[in-house]
């Protein structure tokens, strides 16, 4: 079953002002580390504004993450529309759109990897957790989509192997252990899948 991106209500300016400025803070400077009272100063409202519109931090922080999960998709689906035709070429364009993607919006890595680093154990029902964890099974579910619509023998567990290289390439971007992890996964993925393709 795909994992559907919640239906996001339309934001005030006032809203979006909160966002946008939560949505830079957080990812720059860690959640923790940013109160509501910064946040509201950056967007130049009242805390009570941030309180009215979003309810808590919490629920600002799974707006931040949702918004910009909704983004990652919609990159995600402009370069799968540039190689309709199903195949490896289709595949890799998850790894083609992650490097697109990166040095813009990622240079400190994932925000929904990063921001379950920051809650815990994920059994406290921090709201958080839930939408980090559909975030990253939407991406598995491209992932067998795709590699089902291919052909690739074993879709399922194709698609966990080409995850574990994309989440170990999107936390070597934030680690900063080498340069160009995005592309080396890519091409890990490709022998992968033409090795599997030749079963």
């Amino acid at each position: 079953m795909t994992t559907p991106v919640p239906v996001l209500e339309p934001l005030t300016p006032g809203a979006r002002r909160l966002l946008d400025a939560a949505s830079v803070l957080f990812y720059e400077r860690g959640i923790h580390a940013v109160g509501v009272d910064v946040v509201a100063e950056a967007a130049g409202v009242t805390k009570k504004t941030l309180y009215d519109r979003f309810g808590s931090k919490e629920a600002l922080v799974v707006s931040y993450l949702q918004h910009r999960d909704e983004r990652w998709r919609a990159h995600v689906a402009t370069h799968l529309a540039r190689v309709p035709e199903p195949g490896i070429e289709r595949i890799l364009v998850i790894f083609d759109a992650a490097i697109s993607w990166s040095d813009n919006n990622s240079p400190k890595g994932c925000s929904a990897i990063n921001a379950r680093a920051e809650i815990g154990d994920g059994h406290d029902g921090h709201p958080v957790f839930p939408e980090v964890s559909r975030q990253k099974t939407w991406l598995l579910e491209q992932f067998a989509t795709l590699c089902s619509e291919a052909r690739i023998p074993s879709p399922d567990t194709m698609a966990r192997q080409l995850m574990l290289l994309y989440e170990g390439a999107i936390v070597t971007v934030g680690m900063e252990t080498f340069t160009h992890p995005f592309e080396l996964a890519r091409d890990v993925s490709r022998a992968l899948l033409a090795t599997a393709a030749k079963a």
